[in-house]
């Protein structure tokens, strides 16, 4: 009897558990933080964006089957257990400053407009060396792998670039540079992320 009537009472909270799931909508502006699922170190950010390299662009999705430019970086920081903003411009503000010639891999480079006298973050990426960064990429609608001397216009987007992790994966440089919006963070348990199936956006921003 006892356990019937356990397993009543799960059925009922996984019942009401899901019909509490807000169901997608584009945009899907609730920001789903991720479970931590391995250490921080570059391996895993290698595993991560072999995982999620081609996955679709969609505005304001931070994973696991889509993601804008800051979700990617959310997601996969986050999955290492190092909690950053969850907007470019917000992550713009934590970590270590350093110069495009210092960059190591993991490094995040934020852009912005050509206009030198415009400090406006846009868009990130992840330095990976040689030039070379990864990104979900509004232009060409999913995560992908861009060379600078390919595309040499990121090179004048360039607005600053941030260390999060150090080189030898021992220290974290999350102080703060400036004031960071709150945002509320929530669960796949209350806010349904997109996945495969659904309709892509025709739109990259809405």
């Amino acid at each position: 009897m006892k356990t019937i009537h356990i397993t009543i009472a799960l059925a009922t909270a996984i019942f009401i558990l899901g019909g509490c799931t807000k169901a997608y909508h584009y945009p899907n502006y609730d920001i789903i933080e991720p479970s931590k699922t391995c250490k921080p170190n570059r391996k895993n950010i290698q595993k991560l964006l072999n995982q999620y390299l081609d996955k679709p662009y969609i505005w304001a999705e931070e994973g696991p089957y889509a993601f804008d430019c800051s979700g990617l970086t959310y997601n996969i920081y986050g999955q290492m257990g190092v909690r950053i903003p969850r907007i470019a411009r917000d992550q713009a503000k934590v970590g270590k400053k350093v110069n495009y010639g210092n960059l190591v891999y993991g490094d995040l480079i934020f852009f912005g407009s050509t206009s030198r006298y415009s400090r406006r973050i846009t868009h990130v990426g992840i330095y990976l060396g040689n030039g070379w960064f990864a990104h979900a990429s509004s232009k060409d609608r999913k995560v992908t792998y861009t060379n600078f001397k390919d595309e040499p216009i990121y090179l004048k987007r360039m607005k600053v670039c941030r260390r999060y992790m150090s080189e030898d994966e021992k220290s974290f440089y999350m102080t703060c540079h400036g004031k960071i919006s709150h945002q509320k963070t929530t669960s796949t348990l209350w806010t349904e992320p997109w996945k495969p199936g659904m309709k892509i956006p025709k739109k990259a921003v809405p």
